[in-house]
Order: structure tokens, then sequence, then C-alpha cells
């Protein structure tokens, strides 16, 4: 890595930390827009940790104050944590690896027709 690109990279760093700073605010102050971008932000790890609680809680205060987007998001979560929860237990990410418990979810996903839950 160059010099150059070390520094564009520490730059969109900052930037995207400053980025989450504003939002945070703007959100705190009842801004849906800033809310769902944050929850974005918070859900991808852009600017900051990924933190699903945090990206949750973002998505559904938005929806709450009439956001259709968040809406949207924060229904795709609920229709499809049964699949993720099971990506989770078996990859161990936020968990052990549990394989039975990964097979579990994976099943009520399915039986609730959520097609990534076929596998």
């Amino acid at each position: 890595m160059t010099f150059v690109s070390i520094a564009e990279y520490l730059t969109e760093e900052l930037w995207c930390k400053e980025c989450i700073n504003s939002l945070e605010k703007l959100a705190k102050n009842g801004d849906k827009k800033a809310m769902f971008n944050l929850a974005k932000c918070y859900h991808g790890g852009n600017g900051t940790e990924n933190n699903f609680e945090e990206a949750f809680y973002w998505y559904q205060k938005s929806a709450e104050n009439g956001y259709t987007y968040a809406m949207f998001n924060l229904a795709y979560s609920y229709s499809n944590g049964e699949g993720n929860l099971a990506k989770c237990y078996k990859n161990g990410k936020g968990t052990e690896k549990n394989f039975e418990k990964a097979f579990y979810w994976y099943q009520k996903s399915a039986e609730n027709s959520y097609t990534y839950g076929n596998v």
C-alpha cells in the first residue's frame, strides 16, 4: 500500500466516523432519514463496527416515524431472521458454532417459506 493509499484510507475512515457522529445527533433529534442511514451504517459496518442490535433499533425507530424504507428493512429483518440465526450458528458468528441449532433454524426458516432456508 502506498503512502497516498494509506492517507486516502485514513481520510475515508475519519470521514465515516464523523458521518456517524452527525447521523447520531440527527437521529437522536428525531430525523427519521438519519435514523435509517445510521441503521444502515451499523448493519453494514460502514464507519463503525457491525452492530445488528443498533441497526435493528434504528430501523425500528425510523419505521415508527413513518420512513417507508426503514419499514421495508425492518420487515425483511423479521422475515429472514430464522435463516440468519441459522447462519450465525453454522458459522459461529456472535455465538459458538452449533450445527444442531443451525439445522433447527434452517428447518424453521424453510417451514415458513423463506427460500434461503431451503438449504
